[in-house]
């Protein structure tokens, strides 16, 4: 099968360009315009007629889709995208996923029968029937990745850099001087965990420290924080601190640390991820990294609207601020002859 991408080589321009002939020749300069049509022609090259009907019929509604709804990180992000979107008199589709490849192929062929102009996604996994559509439209195709940044993706992504953060949480722990520091992932196949694990190991590294990191996989949910952090405090390893790849992670982490009656931060501290609005609200308050929600919501949605309007033709990768938020779930490390007490005292049935 002949693709646009295939046309693009041989005729030495981009996708985006080729796109522009065949659907906008007049903004295109006659030399460039006849050298695409002749390859055009010679490799007998159809359009996708789905992709080309995208730019004339429009519905001014956008597919937002979410891993799991149920998680409160992304409310802050659809409340984000929303505002944006109702302000450019666009209705936003929600679209919960549940991590389910079918259900995320379901909401990307509404955008193939053009029941929405775009579609925003907030998972790391690009539904493959949309690959056709990108080959073809390149960088104007109506298709934007929010916050689980990957280069392999091949439309535009807003994200923060989850790799450099994970690095300062961990710097912040160390500083402390904490050194025996158990990591609660999330599934480590995704973008998210695979970033800030770097991140964190590249800490370890640089304090000579990454013998003594104890990573956990799991889930970003609270179940998964407690169980996790449970299971792991039964080994008695003598481990001073938690860093959790999400608030909910940590939230959970917090729960397992009453159970086992070892005070938090006096004997173990604890480091979340995202700055959900509870971490502010647990006993002890969270210490988190913040990630800048709406912010993410509303630059995804900037993004696909310039892409629509063809003020954007080429994928951008848009990388936005982060900070630590320091509260009172972190401390000084206790010293060597504490730091085994709150594994001794781990109670199952309490």
């Amino acid at each position: 099968m002949v693709t646009i991408k295939n046309v693009a080589d041989i005729s030495g321009v981009s996708t985006a360009t080729v796109s522009r002939v065949l659907t906008r020749p007049e903004i295109v300069s006659a030399k460039t315009r006849e050298r695409v049509l002749s390859v055009v022609q010679r490799l007998g090259y159809s359009p996708n007629p789905a992709a080309a009907t995208l730019r004339t019929m429009r519905t001014n509604k956008i597919i937002v889709t979410v891993p799991n709804i149920a998680n409160s990180f992304f409310a802050a992000i659809i409340r984000g995208a929303e505002h944006a979107a109702q302000k450019a008199g666009y209705a936003v589709l929600l679209g919960d996923t549940r991590n389910d490849r079918d259900r995320e192929d379901q909401y990307a062929s509404m955008l193939l029968r053009r029941e929405a102009d775009g579609l925003i996604f907030l998972g790391h996994r690009l539904p493959p029937s949309l690959l056709p559509l990108i080959e073809q439209e390149g960088g104007s195709a109506p298709i934007v990745n929010g916050c689980e940044f990957s280069p392999t993706l091949p439309v535009s992504s807003v994200h923060i850099d989850n790799g450099e953060a994970a690095r300062i949480a961990m710097e912040a722990l160390y500083d402390l001087g904490h050194r025996e520091i158990a990591l609660l992932t999330g599934p480590l196949e995704g973008p998210l965990s695979r970033d800030r694990l770097e991140g964190a190991q590249r800490a370890a590294k640089a304090r000579g420290q990454q013998h003594r990191l104890h990573i956990i996989p799991g889930h970003f949910s609270l179940e998964s924080g407690k169980a996790m952090a449970g299971e792991f405090l039964k080994r008695g390893t003598g481990t001073t601190a938690f860093f959790c790849f999400s608030d909910d992670l940590a939230i959970g982490a917090l729960a397992a640390l009453r159970k086992a009656r070892i005070a938090c931060p006096d004997e173990v501290s604890v480091v979340g991820f995202d700055d959900i609005p509870m971490a502010s609200f647990v006993e002890p308050a969270l210490t988190t990294i913040r990630q800048p929600m709406e912010m993410i919501g509303r630059r995804t949605v900037e993004t696909l609207l310039d892409i629509l309007a063809g003020r954007q033709q080429s994928v951008i990768s848009m990388t936005l601020p982060h900070k630590i938020v320091i509260r009172g779930s972190v401390a000084a490390a206790p010293s060597p002859k504490l730091s085994g007490r709150p594994h001794s005292r781990f109670d199952p049935a309490s």
